[in-house]
């Protein structure tokens, strides 16, 4: 399983924080919260920035976050809520090892943090489509850059305007986008024995669909597995991530399983079974 840093938002390392960390926890990742402020947390995104700049913002932020992951393991990934996306971001971008980066409510250049995205490591960037901290001040832009330069980068945009929305403290709280966003964050974190199943009736459907977009298939996986003789049901289902940009008709698969996409679903392979990247995929919407 996964072993994630989490760091925290403005108003510090509120309760809300800590229980989307539980959640990934009762997945059976290991999640580590770093708390930014010592202990402090804020009622508000004014009175939390104001700290952060009597602290020293950005600077000893991001740097309170590089001594946080100091004796941990290289091959972490590195999540944050909008302040804390500046940590996150950075040691995705920098500290070598880096197994993903999940961003949300902000994005900033990557140009930021060095010359690029580094190669290998998946990312996801998830915020609403009328918040106006992620809207009118670029994170956005600098979101749809990173999805269009990084290898494997998805941007999630959710109906609002509200800033921290899985924060189930707080009254931008939004029950309906945070678990959709917990579905996509796990599906993310997913263990690596999920992929690669190529020769299961849903691989092979796949594959043999190349002209139909972005797809499973030997394109990631290398070496097909042998036939599977178990049922269906004695076996993880490979998660169909699925976008509404499109809509589209059902279609079924083969002997009538009933496992065929939807237009615009997209299955997708854990990059690290392989070593294999998975391409960059499209910006969605929920």
């Amino acid at each position: 399983m996964a072993e994630v840093v989490l760091f925290h938002h403005a108003l510090g390392l509120t309760p809300g924080v800590v229980a989307f960390a539980g959640e990934l926890r009762q997945a059976g990742h290991t999640v580590h919260t770093p708390d930014l402020f010592e202990g402090r947390t804020f009622g508000s995104i004014e009175e939390g920035m104001h700290h952060a700049q009597e602290i020293g913002f950005p600077d000893e932020v991001i740097g309170r976050g590089v001594k946080a992951v100091e004796g941990l393991p290289a091959g972490l990934v590195y999540a944050g809520f909008s302040l804390g996306v500046l940590p996150a971001q950075m040691l995705a971008q920098t500290r070598p090892g880096a197994r993903g980066a999940l961003l949300f409510y902000s994005c900033v250049p990557v140009s930021a943090f060095g010359t690029g995205w580094p190669d290998g490591v998946p990312v996801q960037v998830h915020g609403m489509d009328a918040d106006p901290f992620f809207v009118d001040e670029g994170d956005i832009d600098a979101a749809r850059e990173l999805v269009e330069q990084a290898e494997d980068a998805e941007l999630f945009l959710y109906p609002g305007d509200q800033h921290y929305f899985a924060d189930n403290t707080q009254p931008s709280y939004n029950e309906a986008a945070t678990a959709l966003l917990l579905q996509r964050v796990l599906a993310f974190l997913r263990p690596e024995w999920l992929s690669c199943v190529i020769n299961h009736p849903i691989g092979e459907f796949l594959t043999h669909n190349k002209d139909r977009g972005r797809r499973l298939g030997n394109q990631w996986c290398s070496e097909p597995m042998a036939p599977l003789r178990t049922g269906m049901s004695s076996w993880p289902r490979l998660t169909a991530r699925r976008s509404r940009r499109c809509g589209g008709g059902r279609r079924r698969g083969p002997n009538g399983t009933g496992w065929a996409a939807n237009f615009g679903t997209r299955f997708r392979a854990v990059r690290w079974a392989t070593g294999r990247p998975r391409r960059a995929g499209p910006i969605r919407c929920s």
